[in-house]
């Protein structure tokens, strides 16, 4: 009896009678209970045997004889002793069962009853679903537009291009939104310059409303905040439900502050942005994201049919689509403004992850669920394990571990702690498994199935200038042939396997396990030179000769190789772009401030040109309120790489990006 209280056959000390020596023998080649290796392969000729023998000569007896006791552990206890689970309370978790076969003792009423029951989970999942993601005009406004959590309306670095001009209009404009249901976990993973600061692992919100004793003194949003973490932070819509609502345009603000409200700590900008929005008021709307009523409906049905069923095949089937679908639709679909673009994707993505459970099924599942009668065990263990693994977005989401690469484990805060934590259990579990692999004599052969796994990942390594990157979906193929077997500890596995690689495959798809440097990295620093820019030569106002506060960079020239000009960033916008081929004029720049803007502190940055694209942008500089010049620090402060804030995936933050209204 193993600890965990599962049967082993043949367990007892006795040896085993002839006839269980027949019966063992007769399951063996049936396939159903273990696999096993004869020791002298039937065919062996005598000049193999010869050869075997003269091989031995050369190998010392001691190492012989340790060579053949470690062989003789692998291969296990003699007979095999596969594992079968003895319900508790049997006559409780058979229950089900029986109340089934007196309603419906024939075996088409029961596949009537399927039909039926796969009908009503259908449509009652299809009329909450509908309800959740169509959304009624706003009066006055129009249908809200779908926006991911980390939507904005201003691009990173010099996205926008020169002088905002890409991410017109500033004001004067209104804007119906959509906002799904938990966005206050969404986080930048990528720093993100606001002035002098650099904003990593919060969510970024910069500006909000502040109240004083004078009433409420700003409302404003700087335009390169998340939207709907703004809506959150101004208390517009709630985490749980999410939202709908209008925000306006409100063009030029100044001095955003730094305010806690609703769980959300914004970002202060002590200078001026030349776009931001605020939200109207009276015009939050209650559609709803009812990714929890839909959850307590999956979660229904799937008990249902876990507590009703004994076939493996339709349990299985049947619960890898429904949680398939409750992902890729409700509780984690992908970030794409138009739904039926996401039941698209969903059926998209459905196909070649069906193929890859048929194959789970036949390797790993059929084994540990055939014969298995203790419904109430297998729905805990399996399906609630399985629910643990697909709603990865909230179970396992506060682990601080975004993506395995050196520069994010170092730069987040726990990472390394957590990654050793991660290791170390599933280093335990593994072993654990493969002591019950053992026990079933079927070590050996997982063994030569994990050298394999290994050497092809070893192999994958050594591709040229490409990367290892171990998706969810491929980390569950890659565990779930160990978890083959029929106990508890294996149910539990298993199912959070299954779990995990339903949410990798129906949330992001099948990403491919080698991706370049470019794709890895997303929007993080490339490593690039940075300008050297020469000490400024700083002009104060002369009122009485009308000369307005100036300053003049100079950078030093030739350019290096493979770059071809410099852009400069003033409070996070382009204001200068200039290329050598453009004659003389672009190897400086002056920058006049404005009367508004007196009394307010300007940050600059500078990065290279090579064609269209862009390189590390410096540190930030600062030209303060008594035109006193505050150098740049050593080192890049934003990546150079742009992206588009049109797109559908989000790569810079915790959900893996950035998009945006456009």
């Amino acid at each position: 009896m193993s600890s965990d209280e599962d049967t082993v056959t043949g367990a007892d000390n006795s040896p085993p009678s002839t006839s269980q020596q027949h019966q063992h023998q007769h399951q063996r080649h049936a396939g159903r209970s273990y696999e096993s290796d004869d020791d002298d392969p039937v065919g062996l000729s005598d000049s193999s045997r010869s050869s075997s023998e003269r091989i031995k000569k050369y190998v010392p007896p001691r190492l012989r004889k340790v060579w053949g006791a470690v062989v003789r552990w692998v291969e296990g206890p003699q007979p095999p002793r596969p594992y079968r689970i003895e319900p508790f309370f049997p006559r409780i978790q058979t229950a089900p069962l029986r109340l089934l076969d007196r309603f419906f003792p024939k075996r088409k009423y029961k596949l009537w009853l399927l039909v039926a029951f796969y009908a009503c989970w259908l449509a009652a999942f299809a009329s909450v679903l509908h309800a959740s993601a169509f959304a009624s005009d706003i009066p006055g406004y129009g249908a809200p537009v779908r926006l991911s959590c980390a939507a904005r309306f201003w691009s990173d670095r010099n996205g926008c291009g020169l002088n905002g001009d890409g991410c017109r209009p500033f004001d004067n404009s209104t804007f119906t939104f959509r906002c799904p249901a938990n966005c206050k976990r969404v986080q930048v993973i990528n720093s993100h310059a606001v002035g002098a600061e650099e904003v990593i692992y919060r969510s970024l919100v910069i500006g909000g409303q502040m109240e004083t004793e004078q009433g409420v003194t700003s409302e404003a949003y700087r335009s390169d905040s998340f939207i709907c973490g703004a809506a959150l932070h101004a208390g517009f819509m709630s985490n749980t439900d999410g939202g709908c609502g209008v925000l306006e345009l409100v063009g030029e603000q100044q001095e955003y502050p730094s305010t806690s409200s609703n769980g959300i700590r914004s970002v202060s900008f002590d200078s001026y942005f030349p776009q931001s929005f605020r939200f109207v008021k009276g015009t939050a709307s209650q559609c709803k994201d009812l990714r929890w009523p839909l959850l307590a409906v999956s979660l229904t049905f799937t008990v249902l049919l876990s507590l009703f069923t004994t076939s493996p095949l339709v349990f299985f089937a049947s619960l890898f689509a429904g949680i398939f679908f409750h992902v890729a639709l409700a509780s984690d679909p992908p970030n794409m403004s138009n739904y039926y673009a996401i039941v698209s994707t969903a059926l998209g993505r459905f196909l070649p992850a069906a193929f890859c459970a048929a194959a789970i099924y036949r390797f790993a599942v059929r084994r540990s669920l055939t014969d298995l009668t203790a419904q109430v065990e297998k729905t805990v263990l399996w399906l609630g394990a399985c629910w643990v693994g697909a709603l990865n977005n909230y179970t396992f989401d506060k682990i601080p571990i975004q993506r395995l690469t050196p520069h994010d484990l170092h730069q987040q805060p726990g990472a390394i702690t957590a990654l050793v934590i991660v290791v170390l259990v599933i280093f335990t579990i593994a072993l654990g498994q493969a002591w019950a692999l053992r026990v079933e004599g079927r070590m050996p052969r997982y063994l030569a199935i994990y050298v394999t796994m290994g050497v092809c990942l070893l192999l994958l390594v050594a591709v040229p200038r490409m990367n290892v990157r171990i998706h969810h979906y491929i980390l569950a193929l890659l565990l779930l042939p160990g978890t083959s077997m029929q106990n508890r500890p294996s149910l539990l596995y298993q199912g959070l396997l299954v779990g995990l690689f339903i949410n990798g495959t129906a949330r992001w798809g099948f990403d491919s396990i080698l991706q370049t440097p470019a794709e890895l990295r997303g929007d993080a620093k490339l490593g690039t030179l940075i300008p050297t820019v020469l000490e400024p030569q700083i002009n104060a106002p002369d009122a009485a000769r009308g000369i307005p506060a100036n300053v003049t960079f100079e950078w030093a020239s030739p350019l290096p190789d493979g770059w071809d000009g410099v852009s400069v960033l003033v409070n996070d916008v382009e204001r200068f772009k200039g290329y050598e081929d453009e004659g003389p004029g672009k190897e400086s720049f002056t920058w006049v401030r404005s009367e508004e803007h007196e009394g307010l502190p300007e940050y600059f940055r500078f990065a290279y040109l090579s064609g269209s694209g862009v390189g590390d942008y410096s540190k930030a500089g600062k030209w303060g309120a008594e035109y006193e010049w505050t150098p740049m620090e050593p080192g890049p402060s934003i990546s150079g790489s742009d992206s588009s804030m049109n797109g559908d995936e989000d790569e810079g933050t915790s959900e893996s990006g950035e998009d945006g209204t456009g």
